[in-house]
């Protein structure tokens, strides 16, 4: 959402996404069900692309696409599968070493972890119940065994790396994830329309600390500090 005011213009255009990335409510206690990839497609304001997989059960779902998985690929979700790019199993079932995206942060909240594009994380240790994933800055994170995996690395790596050369390609982002855009630093504005406007320079000229009690407009700055820096 914006981050005021409820008039369409401050709402974000979710109607126009594709669908939540979750994984279904699937035993794992019995043999793996096998898929198949059969669409990947895009989800306006997500980095990373979304793959629909159709189960032989008859249920279908989303998930985040790893990089490498394609239109027709088959992967098994459960307990008893042999590891490879795009199988979803438990940590626990996973060798230590391998790259795992979309990682649930509890048993069954269908993916929380790991799931920006290019993201991923790398199972180190084991423990009693316990897995010890490392991610990419270093972190480390200690998940349950159960929790489900994606085997592999996020698709669309790489793809903040790509300058937007134009404001407009950048509105076009921001308006799908419901940003504010562009933001105009109050300094550059003339005095009528920002309480930091006016002058010859682009200078505050005095004090930013304003009161906590002051209407909406007149509220810019620094909102009843407890410091100033000074």
């Amino acid at each position: 959402m914006r981050k005021r005011g409820s008039s369409p213009k401050y709402k974000a255009h979710t109607i126009i996404r594709v669908a939540p990335s979750k994984y279904p409510q699937v035993n794992l206690e019995g043999n793996a069900l096998k898929g198949k990839v059969l669409e990947l497609a895009h989800d306006p304001g997500r980095g990373a692309p979304l793959a629909l997989i159709g189960l032989e059960n008859g249920v279908r779902f989303f998930t985040l696409a790893p990089e490498g998985m394609y239109v027709g690929q088959e992967i098994e979700i459960g307990k008893k599968t042999s590891v490879k790019l795009g199988d979803i199993l438990p940590l626990k079932e996973i060798p230590e070493g391998t790259y795992v995206c979309n990682v649930e942060r509890r048993p069954g909240d269908g993916g929380a972890l790991f799931r920006s594009s290019g993201n991923y994380a790398v199972i180190i240790g084991k423990g009693e119940g316990v897995v010890t994933l490392k991610d990419a800055k270093g972190r480390l994170f200690l998940i349950k065994g159960s929790s489900l995996a994606t085997v592999g690395v996020v698709a669309g790596g790489g793809r903040t790396e790509k300058p937007f050369l134009k404001a407009g390609t950048k509105l076009k982002l921001m308006r799908s994830k419901g940003r504010r855009y562009p933001i105009v630093r109050g300094v550059a504005m003339a005095a009528v329309h920002h309480p930091h406007g006016g002058g010859r320079h682009q200078h505050v000229g005095g004090s930013t600390s304003v009161s906590r009690r002051l209407p909406p407009g007149a509220k810019v700055g620094l909102i009843s500090p407890k410091r100033t820096g000074k």
